[in-house]
Formats: structure tokens, C-alpha cells, sequence
């Protein structure tokens, strides 16, 4: 018979959440104001969103 595990374990759940980063990004509106948009971005691609976004 196998081991016995808790269904709230965190045992092979495979999530990778803590793989993202939320990145906010200021925007000027054509009336002058900003506007700040929240992303989640995968922390290998930080760098290269953020030079998309200047």
C-alpha cells in the first residue's frame, strides 16, 4: 500500500505562482493624465517587458 498524504499538502501541486511578478507600468493619457496598468510577468521576462514599455 502507497503512503497516505494529505490532499492539503503541498506535494506535487506543480502551481509555479512564485515563477510571476507583478509588474505596474505608468501610462499618460492623451488628456494628460496617467493611467497605471498591473501585470504579471514571468520573472525571466522582466527586463525585456519593461524595455518594451519605455
Amino acid at each position: 500500500m502507497g503512503k497516505k498524504v494529505s490532499k492539503n499538502s503541498r506535494v506535487g501541486r506543480g502551481g509555479g505562482g512564485k515563477d510571476y511578478i507583478k509588474v505596474v507600468v505608468s501610462e499618460k493619457n492623451e488628456t494628460g493624465s496617467y493611467v497605471y496598468k498591473e501585470v504579471m510577468v514571468h520573472k525571466d521576462n522582466v527586463k525585456e517587458f519593461l524595455a518594451k514599455h519605455k
